[in-house]
């Protein structure tokens, strides 16, 4: 988007104003401002002419524009109708040297997770990823992908859902919270793809269902990250019948929320966190899931099954095991049942 067309949303944005005082705040002349605000309108917003000035009577429900108008975040966003993958196409921009941008997409055609995992990404769902140039050292990337999931739950909070963290990016909703579900437990393991973006792709017996999965990719030097790119795909407006049994949705939990506002609490509530990284640790614990449970966490070098106590800068999760607390830095994490009472 144009700094122009940033500009004039963000004065629209601000309540009424007039045809000339827009001129004079964008330095272009008043045919230009009409033709931004037609521009606009076939966009579908409603811009109304007042005695006052423009006033925005309407805006729509998702695009580029609609995300950025009132956006309270200095981030560009690039929209797309159909795209394969947004972190492909976050990937292609920080190649050409942008940052601070949004890659969102109305639909995914070719999406894929951690170990190259394969999931729909149906309209209805929010599908994005946001590329950064953060001045930090690489080991402080999983700060950042923590932050989203803090971000993404505390945006489907606001929007009435229960939603917790599963170590260490899961969004969910567990099955005792979850208003969805009326299914009975069942015994045995509850099993999840810590990193995978799906909104499914997970076994059954589990006592939550996923909302949200968090793909991060990065290319960086031994001193510095060079370019971060992090990727939430989030089942907001999703039918039942549209998503695996394992996930649900906020529409599901809470009813349909505008996605353009949904995103913007997103990335306004990451914008908060990635500006202040010692803040990330504290929230998530709040919002932690695994915290206190028994976990069975599959890492490079084997099973590590315990107590999940805590979890240490940059997202290192502390397990306490038979033979003393072991640090796990990367895994998929599954949630044990406690054994049944005698």
């Amino acid at each position: 988007m144009s700094d122009t067309r940033r500009a004039l949303l963000s004065a629209l944005a601000e309540g009424p104003v007039s045809g000339p005082e827009l001129a004079d705040q964008l330095d272009i002349s008043r045919a230009a401002v009409w033709k931004h605000v037609e521009s606009l309108r076939e966009e579908g917003f409603v811009v109304e002419s007042t005695p006052n000035g423009y006033v925005v009577a309407d805006v729509p429900e998702y695009g580029g524009p609609a995300i950025e108008y009132g956006l309270e975040a200095d981030y560009d966003v690039e929209f797309h109708e159909v795209l394969a993958s947004t972190n492909e196409r976050a990937r292609e921009l920080a190649a050409e040297g942008a940052s601070d941008i949004v890659v969102v997409a109305r639909k995914q055609s070719a999406s894929k997770g951690r170990k190259e995992r394969v999931w729909t990404s149906p309209d209805g769902g929010v599908w994005m990823s946001v590329l950064i140039r953060p001045d930090e050292p690489p080991a402080f990337a999983p700060l950042y992908t923590l932050a989203m999931a803090v971000a993404v739950c505390d945006a489907a909070r606001e929007a009435g859902v229960d939603a917790s963290i599963k170590w260490p990016n899961d969004v969910i909703v567990s099955e005792a919270n979850n208003r969805s579900s009326g299914s009975p437990e069942s015994d045995g393991v509850i099993v999840s793809e810590a990193n995978n973006r799906s909104s499914g792709a997970q076994a059954s017996n589990h006592d939550y269902r996923k909302l949200c999965g968090i793909l991060t990719e990065m290319e960086g030097e031994a001193d510095r990250v060079s370019w971060l790119v992090i990727g939430p795909g989030i089942n907001v407006n999703i039918d039942p019948e549209a998503l695996p049994e394992e996930a649900t949705s906020v529409a599901i939990e809470s009813g349909p929320v505008e996605r353009r506002v949904f995103v913007q609490r997103v990335l306004e509530r990451f914008d908060e966190l990635h500006a202040d990284l010692d803040s990330v640790l504290p929230a998530w614990r709040e919002r932690a899931d695994t915290l206190g449970r028994r976990v069975r966490v599959h890492t490079a070098s084997g099973v590590i099954e315990g107590e999940a106590i805590d979890i240490e800068h940059p997202g290192t999760l502390v397990v306490r095991t038979d033979d003393g607390e072991k640090r796990v830095h990367a895994g998929d994490c599954e949630h044990l049942r406690p054994a049944p009472e005698a």
